[in-house]
């Protein structure tokens, strides 16, 4: 344990590792503006955040920043953010004045459990001395659909779209998009499990 700690903070002073704290410390302010109604800030600090993540990992590869704790904070980040993202979204669906919004606003509950079962197996492996994986090709993809889809809901959604007197995205439209993500969201899930079978296999080995 002591061993993979050491090996986490070494070298751990680094830009991309900054850009990746300012992220996390950009998730309160994300809820409070969509909670007070202010949801054209809230897409700002969210397109932001958005930003850091792109960047951080641009930085880390051009200038050799790559570190284990990076490697560590980076899907951590993208995980609250995105429970932070599906809370909102599920407390303000699920008041909605569209029957069919109102009906399947549990859906943006799938993302919540999924993240929530990342951070906190993430948290238990690490207890154990094992690495949580890094992103498969299948949780970038789903990640950049996530965030795309509630961009797209939060500019033309109903209820909450800051262009929603421009145009409002049927219920249907918005229903099919979130189904889509969740769909890429449960098989970014199962991307991730052959890793920790093989690292629990090869513990019990030695």
């Amino acid at each position: 344990m002591k061993a993979l700690l050491k090996e986490y903070f070494t070298g751990c002073l680094t830009i991309p590792n900054l850009l990746s704290v300012i992220r996390i410390l950009l998730i309160p302010v994300f809820a409070v503006l969509f909670n007070d109604g202010n949801y054209l800030w809230a897409v700002i600090v969210l397109a932001i955040s958005g930003l850091t993540d792109f960047f951080d990992g641009k930085i880390a590869r051009k200038f050799n920043q790559i570190s284990a704790l990076g490697k560590l904070l980076d899907p951590i980040a993208d995980k609250l953010t995105q429970i932070t993202i599906a809370i909102v979204f599920y407390m303000t669906f699920s008041g909605s004045s569209d029957e069919t919004v109102k009906k399947f606003s549990w859906v943006f509950l799938v993302f919540l459990i999924k993240e929530a079962v990342m951070v906190v197996g993430g948290a238990i492996m690490i207890m154990l001395g094992l690495k949580p994986g890094a992103a498969e090709m299948p949780g970038k993809i789903a990640t950049f659909a996530f965030y795309a889809i509630m961009c797209l809901i939060m500019v033309f959604g109903p209820d909450i779209g800051i262009l929603g007197n421009v145009f409002t995205l049927p219920a249907s439209v918005m229903l099919i998009l979130v189904g889509i993500s969740v769909v890429l969201t449960i098989v970014a899930f199962g991307s991730y499990l052959p890793g920790v079978f093989k690292q629990v296999k090869e513990r019990k080995t030695k």
